[in-house]
């Protein structure tokens, strides 16, 4: 029988996505520690994913977590990807990274023609591959996990090859002046990126926004727009100002 932090857990998760410890344990009030006894019998269960000090719930049978993710906040994130859509041209070079916000991007991009896409997705390999006169560049290196991004150092030495009118990353948290994400592979790859855009975007739904994740891949004067669903709070908002940062939010 669930108790009521157990209860609570899965609605923070259902609610979030995944989810740090240390954010469970403030949001619930209660420490660190609590909050894994908590979780462990719902890890045991099957209910919930452990993954690199966070949590996250299990998919359904059959159901990739990145489908899933795909899933949430779905509406937000199209929203995100068709205005962003609107400020990239025909015949323009775009990197983007794995995430779902940039898979999005991709299905926005799909009436462009002449693209030069340069990605470590395969997701976005798919969609845009058979785009008019579209040029798709997919990094080298090991393909990781469900959703289909090609990690490490080839990846890295890949897209430094490059350079692009429009860099699009994602994130997994976004605190004041601070991206953060869940893996530190996924991190390097976009800090990557951001070293070779001359436009440097973070697109990324309003329910990143006050979470922590575990690995910084940026501060906003790195970032030149963040793309979004709704204005941030007055602290991330501040943060942005001050770096430079200009909102790009849904007309």
């Amino acid at each position: 029988m669930l108790s009521k932090r157990h209860s609570e857990i899965l609605r923070i998760l259902d609610t979030q996505g995944t989810v740090t410890i240390a954010a469970l344990s403030e949001a619930m009030g209660v420490s660190s520690e609590t909050v894994r006894r908590d979780v462990r019998p719902l890890v045991e269960g099957g209910t919930v994913l452990r993954m690199h000090g966070a949590i996250s719930l299990s998919s359904p049978a059959g159901e990739a977590p990145f489908r899933r993710r795909m899933r949430e906040n779905a509406t937000a994130k199209q929203a995100i990807a068709q205005r962003l859509a609107e400020t990239i041209g025909h015949g323009e070079t775009v990197m983007m990274d794995t995430g779902t916000t940039t898979s999005f991007l991709a299905r926005a991009l799909t009436r462009h023609r002449r693209l030069t896409v340069i990605t470590n997705s395969t997701d976005v390999v798919r969609t845009l591959s058979g785009g008019e006169g579209n040029r798709i560049f997919l990094a080298g290196g090991q393909i990781i996990g469900d959703s289909g991004a090609v990690l490490g150092a080839q990846a890295i030495r890949f897209v430094q090859g490059y350079s692009a009118a429009h860099v699009v990353i994602s994130a997994g948290a976004v605190e004041a002046g601070e991206v953060m994400d869940y893996d530190e592979a996924e991190a390097e790859f976009g800090r990557a990126l951001l070293d070779r855009g001359e436009r440097r975007i973070l697109a990324t739904d309003a329910t990143k926004f006050g979470r922590r994740g575990l690995v910084t891949v940026c501060g906003f004067a790195r970032l030149d727009v963040l793309a979004t669903n709704a204005a941030p709070p007055p602290a991330i908002a501040a943060a942005a100002a001050q770096a430079g940062t200009a909102l790009l939010l849904p007309a």
